[in-house]
């Protein structure tokens, strides 16, 4: 395990997802902890009620239209809010030059799928929909997320292809959510590993599927997706030391067999959420290497400006 990562973890509070009263209470714990203050005047934010609630980022010294990135927080559909990525999402629309609209999608055990999905979807219409108020490119939206939110974002990618939904041109997977079936070595061996584990994504699963526990729609563990053509472009991290490492693997190489083009990203020695740990260098490395890819899906067009600056 990375030393820097070892050493952050003494600090974590630990977030079960047996109990979603206390796993929240433990992830606004966490977020507090490794929170950055924040004082960027490359971007600003609003939030606003459409009616799911969401968080928009613009860079401020950026031309339009720019293009969007739809952004879903992870918490094992259970926990999260907008606080969860806030710095990440401040940073990608600095750094990269974006529009990113942050959603707030309702919580699982409480609303569990299609709920969750459903706000997820509905955001990414809104956001094609109102391009032109947002100052957005409606041929350059994206949609992304980490864990479960990763999730999120690859079931949207699959809805908006099969049902001629908003024409996507990226899916930013950070070690999605994919799988219900919990069958993988990854998932086999790593049954005790920090901040995310086999009996946390039992729970998860379990609380989010609800009555579909058991036999997940598509959308829901986009895993069991039998036909992957036509998605858009993608970028997958993937941990090593995650429960999740082998479905993300195989759902990255399943694409790239489909001739979707994919960078797929694979971390050793790094646990489930290592991103956030921004005292750590291989943290700060992933970070920096999800604004590069980006940068590459959306190019400043020419007269522009651009607010990239590494």
């Amino acid at each position: 395990m990375d030393p820097e990562l070892m050493e952050a973890l003494a600090g974590m509070p630990p977030v079960g997802l047996a109990d979603p009263v206390k796993a929240r209470d433990a992830m606004r714990a966490l977020v507090d902890v490794l929170s950055e203050p924040v004082s960027d005047d490359r971007a600003g934010w609003e939030d606003r009620e459409i009616p799911v609630p969401v968080r928009i980022y613009r860079p401020k010294e950026a031309a339009g239209p720019l293009p969007a990135l739809v952004y879903f927080h992870g918490g094992g559909f259970v926990t999260g809010d907008l606080e969860n990525e806030h710095v990440r999402c401040l940073d990608f629309a600095a750094e990269a030059g974006l529009v990113v609209v942050s959603v707030d999608y309702r919580l699982a055990p409480e609303h569990p799928y299609p709920a969750p999905f459903d706000d997820a979807y509905a955001a990414t219409v809104w956001v094609h929909e109102n391009a032109a108020e947002l100052g957005v490119d409606p041929a350059r939206i994206g949609v992304g997320g980490g864990s479960a939110g990763g999730g999120l974002a690859a079931g949207v990618a699959l809805k908006a292809r099969d049902e001629n939904g908003p024409p996507l041109v990226f899916q930013l997977l950070v070690y999605p959510v994919l799988d219900d079936r919990m069958d993988t070595p990854s998932m086999r061996a790593y049954t005790e590993p920090p901040l995310f584990n086999r009996t946390d994504a039992g729970h998860m699963w379990r609380h989010y599927l609800g009555p579909h526990h058991g036999n997940a729609p598509v959308y829901a563990a986009p895993a069991r997706a039998a036909d992957l053509t036509g998605l858009p472009p993608a970028y997958v991290l993937a941990a090593e030391v995650d429960p999740l490492r082998d479905e993300d693997l195989e759902y990255a190489l399943r694409l790239i067999r489909t001739g979707v083009p994919t960078e797929l990203r694979h971390v050793p020695g790094v646990y489930h959420g290592f991103d956030g740990v921004l005292q750590a260098a291989v943290a700060r490395e992933a970070l920096a290497g999800q604004r590069a890819a980006l940068r590459r899906a959306f190019p400043p067009d020419p007269g522009q400006c651009s607010t990239s600056s590494d």
